[in-house]
């Protein structure tokens, strides 16, 4: 019986941090050797970050990567490790390099280059044109391995596949698979059946934490040849995955089973294949294995709460920011960001500001502060009317002769951005904006106020998953006060306003949303699934005419299928009318 022991390393790095980045791979590839691995899996890019974007244009930079893989080679006696870096032959290469007994035994080029929704990769990388197959020697026997990078082994006649036919027992996949909600179930579905269809062992390494606007679950799976998980990584956290899986099976499997040796297979990869061997390491005792990562999958609410905790710890940690602030207005947007603030930074780096009007209720300030002392974050009252009322002052001769409306109401916004502004720039503290997606998507969330601010935790969730995600978090502990959830939304800048005097009900609202925006209906198909026309209408036209506010919005974590920012790029200046088709 051929036993191999896999490591999947499901590390959080920085992009651009080439000497952190290194210096934790080193760390884990000693961790490998403790628990005698005999392969470690780091994720796709780990040495440079995923995605590095336009640090690629920089030479200096490049360099740097390829030195820094080469200062892990001493780290990998008796040892195999699959790492992603950038590889420059010619053309950059998103690659995998095999690094086994201190030496670089091959490269891979990722072969299928995403260039659709958050990716651009074929905008920096050429693509691949060899697959590599590695036969590594075992005490007990051999093991032949294929290698991967993410995209690669998404589709069913891809390197993978030719792998597998060419006699690879086991398929090694790097990745750096983006969150959405939905997608590590789907994900893992996609793996299973990719190991059974090959009938061929799965180890997927993918990368964990948050990037700007993109967030990195996690969730890597050692999968068998008949589909069955047989080692999960935890979602949002690092993780050590350690697996025992014996290739025997496969061989006796194929021998039941041999779909991937049919001819006439239809294969995206049709490049050249090149065979390494790899000679067995020093020997050293080899103990039983005494548990196997297999973590549970999460629930949806909590797993888009944790995604969300991530998003925001790292943008703030990785972009030198200790503390945070936000204006608490006592409303459900509000409660939900800084619980979120306070579980991923700790309380004591959490400000809440109410900066009340003439027109906040009572009920709203009392409950801003109690959520503030449940949470145990500091609370600070700085009241607006007197600032409010000298732009009142100062304008009157410019509005003589108007009706109040909307600029007078979005002063009081206004006002409270500069304040919150104004608290970053004394102490140094990041400014979240506290605005749902469903008020982005029509314009509701008022430009240089509630949109002033250098992290939107919230920018992707509709106003609907904001009292789910409240729900759930109040489960773990009651920290946001029922008062909150019962009360109708109101951004309180006119005497008893209610969201819905500008916006029809939010569950409404939302799915009009998901429809336009994410599934890309168009208006008639969204009036054909029974909503009101007029309603569809003045939806739409108020998301079309909006783009302008959305792109000076900061960035915020994806967790739809579709979120504003480097998924949706509409131009600003178009005449489409979404109305006409």
């Amino acid at each position: 019986m051929t036993t191999l022991r896999i490591a999947l390393a499901q590390i959080n790095v920085t992009v651009g941090d080439l000497e952190g980045n290194a210096a934790k791979i080193k760390a884990y590839l000693d961790k490998a050797k403790a628990v005698q691995a005999h392969l470690v899996l780091f994720p796709e890019l780990a040495l440079a970050g995923y995605p590095p974007e336009d640090l690629l244009l920089k030479p200096g930079f490049v360099a740097a990567n390829r030195a820094a893989l080469d200062s892990l080679l001493p780290h990998t006696a008796g040892l195999t490790a699959i790492v992603g870096f950038v590889d420059k032959v010619g053309d950059l290469f998103n690659a995998a390099a095999v690094l086994h007994n201190g030496q670089l035994a091959g490269v891979y080029h990722k072969v299928l280059l995403p260039n659709y929704a958050v990716f651009d990769e074929d905008r920096y990388f050429g693509v691949g044109d060899t697959s590599l197959l590695f036969d590594l020697s075992l005490s007990d026997g051999q093991v032949c391995f294929g290698v991967s990078v993410c995209e690669d082994i998404w589709y069913p006649a891809g390197p993978p596949e030719a792998q597998a036919a060419g006699g690879a027992e086991l398929l090694l996949n790097i990745s750096a698979s983006p969150y959405q909600s939905g997608k590590i179930q789907s994900r893992e579905r996609m793996l299973a059946t990719r190991a059974a269809d090959n009938v061929a062992l799965i180890a997927f390494c993918n990368l964990v934490g948050g990037q700007d606007e993109l967030l990195f679950d996690g969730s890597s799976v050692v999968i068998d040849e008949r589909g069955n998980v047989l080692g999960r990584g935890k979602s949002f956290e690092e993780d050590f995955v350690v697996t025992e899986v014996n290739v025997s099976n496969v061989f006796r499997q194929r021998l039941r089973d041999p779909r991937h040796r049919k001819d006439g297979l239809t294969q995206i990869y049709t490049g050249a294949f090149e065979r390494i061997a790899l000679p067995a390491s020093p020997a050293s005792p080899f103990s039983s294995l005494s548990s196997v990562s297999l973590t549970p999958p999460l629930e949806r609410v909590e797993e888009i709460y944790k995604a969300l905790v991530l998003g925001t710890g790292d943008y703030v940690r990785k972009n030198g920011f200790s503390k945070v602030t936000l204006g608490l207005s006592g409303g459900i947007d509000s409660s939900l960001v800084a619980v979120i603030a306070a579980d991923a930074l700790g309380p004591e780096n959490v400000i809440g500001v109410s900066m009340p009007s003439r027109y906040s209720s009572d009920h709203s300030q009392s409950d801003a502060e109690d959520l503030a002392g449940r949470l145990g974050i500091r609370y600070e009252v700085i009241a607006i009317e007197a600032v409010y009322q000298a732009y009142l002052d100062i304008l009157s001769p410019a509005f003589a002769g108007t009706k109040p409306n909307e600029a007078e109401e979005n002063l009081q916004s206004r006002t409270r951005g500069n304040i919150l502004m104004a608290l970053s720039n004394k102490f140094g503290w990041l400014v979240l904006t506290t605005g749902n997606k469903s008020e982005m998507a029509v314009g509701y969330a008022t430009i240089y106020g509630d949109m002033a601010g250098g992290f939107a935790v919230i920018k992707d969730v509709p106003k609907t998953l904001v009292y789910e995600l409240c729900r759930y978090r109040n489960r773990l502990g009651e920290v946001i006060p029922e008062n909150v959830f019962i009360k109708p939304p109101s951004a309180e800048l006119r005497p008893d306003q209610k969201d819905t005097d500008s916006l029809p009900e939010y569950d409404i609202l939302d799915a009009i949303l998901a429809a336009y925006i994410e599934d890309e209906y168009s208006a008639r198909e969204i009036v054909a699934l029974g909503y009101d026309e007029a309603i569809v209408r003045r939806v739409v036209r108020m998301v079309d005419r909006n783009e302008y506010k959305r792109r000076q919005a900061p960035p915020g974590p994806k967790i739809t299928g579709k979120s504003f920012g480097k998924d949706r790029r509409l131009p600003i200046t178009n005449r489409y009318e979404s109305m006409a088709t």
